[in-house]
């Protein structure tokens, strides 16, 4: 399984956080299938999506948050907004299909679960009746 991160490197800059900060991931072969496991921290179970597209399964995930500090009067000290969104991909294989793949998402894990690609099976020889 191959994995290609994607990233805005200008979020990076600014940021300090860098794709595989943020999406640590975890992968396992496990009875014949692969089972994903990613941190997405303060990320709301809404705001993650999941693709599968030409054998790469893309997960984004974007967060936002907004700070206001107000001082004993009610006025407004400090108000902060920060977003973002990251992205990563994985090369599954061409044969598994979008019902194949499972996933959940609990207390800032998303659990992926992708069937091995199994090879093609190569078909008998049939013998065809003549009618």
């Amino acid at each position: 399984m191959k994995y290609y991160p994607m990233f805005d490197l200008f979020d990076d800059f600014f940021t300090g956080n860098t794709v595989s900060d943020v999406m640590k991931t975890d992968i396992v072969e496990k009875d014949g299938n692969y089972e994903m496991s990613m941190e997405l921290p303060g990320v709301k179970k809404e705001d993650i999506q999941m693709e599968l597209k030409d054998g790469y399964l893309k997960v984004t995930a974007t967060h936002g948050s907004n700070t206001e500090d107000k001082d004993e009067k009610g006025r407004v000290v400090r108000k902060e907004r920060v977003s973002g969104s990251y992205s990563r991909s994985f090369y599954v294989g061409e044969g598994i299909h979008q019902e194949d793949v499972k996933a959940s998402f609990d207390n800032g894990e998303l659990k992926i679960v992708v069937p091995k690609e199994s090879p093609k099976q190569i078909e008998e020889n049939k013998f065809i009746p003549i009618e």
